[in-house]
């Protein structure tokens, strides 16, 4: 659980080192302020007590998960110091973190043991191997050569959304294809990725899926990089593998590496003819832009009750105290409510609209009912 006014030091303290001293417009003490309001006023009932929350953040809160991020980041840099040091890696997903090691298993431990004394809240739990899990990756050290593949813990069970589940059936094909696009990235060799390629087809045919709607799914996944002709619907060879997979991550080959490079180095040189075309763009844009009538407006709309009876007073205040001096004081704030319906007005329905009201079937039923006049004879 990270200390609150410790964790909004660190928040302030990273956006100096990044050289912010405003957020669009917003200073830095407005900005810690606000992350006051949002970490530190969480309350909540339990046996009939209210309790506020006084260290960490809201579970689920996307701007706890940030901070957190940003705490570690604090947190992290004697130990990313020491990797820099020996050119060694180190990585961070969150509160999981994977580092390699070429000095004795000894030394580490005593790295990572003086590491658990930087923080009284944070305690590293490590393992030590070459082969070990990160998230869902199996990384091994192959005498030097690192290795991946997909990462399946002991105790999953193989089961995914069965076939006969009422889903529309783009969504079997989706559950295939994400299942072969992560053994692709995963996998770094062609041997790795066969393996994975069969344990997948195993998965769904023991959750129901047919044979030939795995092979079909397979077959239109991998269309581009096999032939038509191919019997099977895998990849033959490594070839193939690694072209599929240097498009599926994203990594560009070393010739489109090569064109990037000369692009830069043109772009460098022409610096100044970027300026001045994106100036003019900004220029056009802003003559043709419509204006909006609800900028600089901030509406906030509640229903009304009993014990909202200072609601609107009490918000403006606090926009008041709250952003005085700042630029957010431009903003014209609004608060708006409604009311709760009454039973007469719920149970009131309102008249119909007069054509409605007309019996027409009726009016036609009648018409139809009177004697026609009958023509006369002719005489002869």
């Amino acid at each position: 659980m990270l200390p609150q006014e410790e964790a909004l030091n660190v928040l302030v303290e990273f956006l100096h080192v990044h050289g912010y001293t405003k957020v669009k417009g917003i200073p830095l003490e407005t900005i810690r302020l606000l992350a006051s309001i949002v970490l530190k006023e969480n309350v909540f009932v339990y046996g009939k007590k209210i309790y506020q929350q006084v260290l960490g953040g809201a579970m689920g809160s996307s701007f706890t998960l940030t901070l957190a991020n940003i705490f570690m980041w604090k947190w992290q840099k004697e130990l990313v110091r020491r990797q820099d040091m020996t050119c060694e890696y180190y990585g961070r997903y969150i509160d999981d973190v994977f580092m390699t090691w070429n000095k004795s298993e000894n030394a580490l431990k005593q790295i990572l043991e003086n590491a658990n004394t930087w923080h009284p809240n944070i305690k590293l739990e490590y393992k030590i191997g070459k082969s070990l899990p990160f998230l869902d990756i199996l990384l091994s050290n192959n005498n030097g050569t690192l290795s991946t593949s997909v990462y399946h813990k002991p105790a999953a069970e193989p089961y995914v959304v069965p076939f006969i589940s009422d889903h529309p059936r783009h969504v079997f094909e989706n559950i295939v294809q994400t299942s072969l696009r992560r053994a692709i990235k995963y996998s770094s060799t062609f041997q790795l990725f066969n393996d994975e390629t069969r344990y997948i087809k195993s998965t769904f045919l023991y959750n129901g899926y047919p044979s030939s709607f795995i092979d079909k799914t397979f077959r239109k996944f991998f269309s581009g990089y096999i032939s038509s002709r191919s019997f099977l619907p895998f990849l033959d060879n490594e070839r193939q593998f690694s072209q599929m997979r240097i498009a599926l991550s994203g990594q560009p080959s070393r010739q489109q590496s090569q064109v990037e490079m000369r692009i830069a180095a043109l772009t460098n040189d022409n610096d100044h003819l970027v300026e001045d075309l994106d100036k003019k763009e900004e220029f056009i844009i802003q003559q043709n832009k419509k204006t909006n009538k609800l900028q600089n407006k901030l509406i906030i709309h509640y229903t009304h009750e009993k014990r909202f009876k200072t609601r609107k007073r009490d918000m403006h205040r606090i926009f008041q105290e709250t952003f005085v001096n700042t630029p957010i004081m431009e903003t014209n704030l609004i608060v708006g409510n409604t009311n709760h319906k009454n039973t007469m007005k719920e149970l009131i329905q309102k008249r119909p609209r007069q054509e409605i009201l007309k019996n027409k079937v009726k009016a036609d039923e009648n018409h139809k009912k009177e004697p026609s006049a009958t023509k006369p004879a002719k005489s002869k």
